[in-house]
């Protein structure tokens, strides 16, 4: 039987195949054309960076075709459960630029696709807007930990730690000020921005762990988010997954 060591050898060796084909951002099958735009990305139950990846190029109006690193791949899933830096999801190519880390990308949407609204017209809103962009971005470590994305879980009465319930509070306290602020429906007004994609996967977890919260406000946003056709359509594809994956209960 094959060792620890042999096994971890195994999975190394197939990173440059994979980190080949992520440099390359396409998927070719039987000659078929691709999009503009290449999006990689992976398990859609598990992995909030990929869904929040997803959601801002959808907000950009980008037409991309989505390159799925498929979970129950060994070597795909070895690449993941390494975490090598090179490869991390998700990943854009546009116009032979490769964009990874999920603000970056917002920032590149955002450049070339200016109309599309995914930070305010207003300096100051801008401004407010990276920042809880990079608030989510670097922090809520216990909430990520605690509650990791599962959208096909349902854990009804799940017992939250203090931590974790500490960085909910927050994330609600950014919320309330947002919708109070800018007057809603979305975070900074009327329309959707990178800051509605970077917090959608947090309202599923809240969701799936039947997290209890008190502002009505903030129940309508989360209401008003699980309802937008982009999620619908992201978790219905979540649910064709395969079933048994324990290695990727994480945050990723």
């Amino acid at each position: 039987m094959q060792g620890t060591a042999g096994k971890l050898q195994a999975m190394r060796s197939r990173r440059p195949r994979l980190a080949q084909r992520l440099r390359e951002g396409v998927h070719l099958e039987d000659g078929c054309t691709m999009a503009k735009a290449t999006l990689t990305i992976s398990s859609k139950n598990y992995s909030s960076w990929s869904l929040r990846g997803w959601l801002l190029a959808r907000f950009a109006g980008l037409d991309f075709s989505e390159h799925v690193l498929p979970p129950d791949d060994p070597g795909v899933k070895a690449e993941i459960l390494l975490l090598a830096p090179s490869i991390l999801v998700p990943r854009l190519r546009h116009d032979k630029v490769d964009v990874w880390d999920t603000l970056a990308i917002a920032e590149y949407l955002h450049e070339i696709k200016p109309k599309a609204g995914l930070l305010p017209a207003d300096r100051a809103a801008r401004a407010h807007c990276r920042a809880v962009c990079g608030e989510m971005h670097s922090g809520f470590s216990s909430l990520r930990s605690a509650l990791p994305m599962n959208l096909k879980g349902s854990f009804p009465g799940y017992k939250v730690w203090s931590r974790a319930q500490s960085d909910i509070e927050r994330v609600v306290e950014i919320w309330s000020d947002c919708l109070k602020r800018y007057g809603g429906p979305w975070l900074f007004g009327e329309h959707r921005t990178m800051a509605d994609a970077m917090y959608a996967p947090v309202v599923t977890r809240l969701k799936t762990y039947d997290v209890r919260i008190s502002d009505r406000a903030c129940i309508e946003y989360c209401l008003r988010v699980m309802s937008m056709p982009e999620m619908q359509e992201w978790i219905a594809a979540a649910k064709t997954e395969p079933e048994s994956m324990e290695e990727l209960e994480v945050e990723f």
